[in-house]
Parts: structure tokens; sequence; C-alpha cells
């Protein structure tokens, strides 16, 4: 995702990428945080993406709507 430091940048966001093992996320202790398996996007508590891409368009308006 290379979009997302200059949408960080555009929209003042924190950007934090999280990358761990398939076992991590398919762990029990994982799967009870509730947190999205890879490849996921977040914003906020609201999972805007998972399993699939996204484009910069459609990225763009969900966080104007998300900071609306």
């Amino acid at each position: 995702m290379n979009m997302l430091p200059g949408l960080g940048d555009k929209y003042n966001l924190e950007i934090e990428l999280i990358s761990n093992t398939r076992d991590t996320y398919q762990s029990a202790e994982y799967q009870a945080t509730r947190q999205p398996t890879a490849p996921a996007l977040m914003l906020a508590d609201k999972i805007i993406v998972q399993g699939r891409p996204i484009s910069e368009e459609t990225l763009n308006s969900t966080i104007r709507c998300q900071l609306a």
C-alpha cells in the first residue's frame, strides 16, 4: 500500500503497519483480540477493507467520511 504514507500526511493520520506470521494470525490468542487478519486496513477501530485490494479513490472517500 504505497499510498498510505501520502494519505497519512494529507489527513494528518498516524500510519501503523503491522506484520505477523500466518501462524500468529491463525492462533487462538490473536483471534481473541478480534483484530482483522492480514491483509486488512483499519481506520480507528473500524475495519475498512479485509482480504481484498482497495482503490486510492475509495480509501480517500472513506477517510473523508470517517473524519467528518
